[in-house]
């Protein structure tokens, strides 16, 4: 049902790929002036979502260190396999000019609390994760309040978050990018607070192969958590504005039970069909 899973190696320089012939070059949140071939992108957290961004943007000419869990030797396959580098969390955000957080939501409290005191502010925080209590995650009070999902992650760490690729399966992301003006091309909602941030968010969506839709600020990034019309059904843009207008504050939550009585009823391997037109189903008379 969900978007989310959920010692820096410096042997020998990272071996960067030529730039993808005809990609919009990502400008720099630091340094907004610039038109780099590439970026310094570190993932924390290599689950269905953070693997998948990570080889995407590795394969299009990034400079990705990746993270998890299990240390450097944990994750080393995986960032051989994709051109990458495999780090710990320090490491991989270490001189980053963004920085992906994709790990399960309540791992996000466990994160080390001077994690991202070195990184400049300017520098963009992908928020991915979402929030499923009683599915996959413990109750969090705040949230069972209604705290919005990525206020609160970014009072976790300290930090500006923006909220990006948290509304869109697995599945979609891995398989279904088009390129920009495909008439079937998905779109991904982004929110956060820092305009430049959000704008090379929306970039980084576009050159994956989704339409960035502005999902406003932080504060209104509620709008794309789960069970909300706009997570998770492969919208077009025009959709997804639409979708993320019709959003109703309070609702989630118990359009999210009866999401979870859905999903039981589809087995324990339902097709990204099956999830696409149940995600759909709950809104239909919205």
């Amino acid at each position: 049902m969900s978007a989310d899973p959920g010692g820096h190696r410096r042997a020998a320089p990272h071996s960067r790929r030529p730039r993808t012939p005809g990609r919009r070059p990502v400008r720099d949140a630091a340094n907004p002036n610039s038109e780099d071939t590439g970026m310094k992108i570190g993932v924390i957290g290599t689950g269905n979502i953070g693997g998948t961004l990570a080889r995407k943007l590795s394969a299009a000419g990034h400079e990705v260190r990746v993270a998890n869990s299990k240390g450097p030797n944990g994750v080393r396959a995986f960032a051989e396999e994709i051109d990458a580098t495999p780090a710990d969390a320090h490491g991989a955000i270490a001189g980053a000019d963004l920085v992906i957080l994709s790990i399960p939501f309540p791992a996000v409290a466990q994160l080390p609390k001077d994690l991202f005191d070195d990184l400049p502010e300017a520098i963009p925080i992908v928020d991915t994760g979402n929030y499923y209590p009683g599915l996959r995650d413990p109750q969090i009070a705040e949230l069972d309040a209604g705290k919005t999902e990525s206020v609160w992650v970014s009072e976790q760490i300290g930090r500006p978050i923006v909220k990006a690729f948290n509304n869109i399966l697995a599945h979609s992301l891995a398989e279904l990018g088009r390129p920009a003006g495909a008439p079937d091309r998905i779109a991904v909602a982004v929110a956060g607070d820092a305009e430049a941030a959000k704008r090379t968010v929306m970039d980084i969506v576009d050159e994956v192969g989704f339409d960035p839709v502005d999902g406003g600020s932080l504060a209104e990034s509620w709008r794309q958590q789960p069970a909300t019309p706009g997570y998770c059904c492969d919208h077009d843009a025009e959709t997804m504005r639409e979708a993320l207008l019709a959003a109703v504050k309070g609702e989630a939550p118990k359009t999210l039970s009866r999401v979870y009585g859905l999903l039981g009823k589809l087995g324990p391997n339902p097709s990204h069909a099956e999830m696409i037109a149940m995600n759909r189903s709950v809104h239909a008379a919205d």
